[in-house]
């Protein structure tokens, strides 16, 4: 683990980028194999998300994040360690910010799906269904910033 950054007179500074706050005592031992379990899914998919156009990356991290630092201090650690995934989750924690490439490939994804239900006749209901889900996930979307450089 890095030690903590210092000013000149080696005193501790204030990080910019937030974590997710680890609480003072961990859940019980079942609890605990049940947050690892969900951090360790969501990781690995996560990571995987962010090479693969089709997987998105943020919201799994997120959740990792999230469930790490309920189960496993190491783990959580481990995360915000690497470069990558920690400006992933920092993006959204400190702006709410989501990549421009991540809202035009989403909103590719769901006219994709919507055209695949029409085009195999799906019930009406289904179809309005998705046509209402997809369209507040894309208002969404588009409403949040892109990340800031620096």
């Amino acid at each position: 683990m890095k030690p903590a950054p210092q000013d000149a007179g080696g005193e501790p500074v204030e990080v910019e980028h937030h974590r997710p706050i680890v609480p003072e005592k961990m859940p019980p031992p079942a609890a605990r194999v049940v947050y690892i379990t969900i951090a360790v899914i969501c990781l690995a998919i996560g990571i995987a998300g962010i090479p693969l156009p089709l997987l998105p990356a943020t919201p799994f991290l997120l959740i990792a994040a999230w469930a790490a630092s309920r189960g496993s201090r190491r783990i959580h650690d481990w995360i915000f360690a690497q470069p990558i995934l920690a400006k992933i989750i920092n993006d959204w924690h400190d702006q709410g910010a989501i990549p421009l490439y991540a809202k035009w490939l989403a909103t590719i994804m769901m006219c994709g799906s919507i055209s695949l239900l029409v085009w195999r006749e799906a019930h009406w209901g289904v179809v309005l269904g998705m046509l209402i889900i997809c369209g507040a996930s894309a208002i969404f979307l588009w409403t949040r910033p892109n990340p800031r450089k620096g």
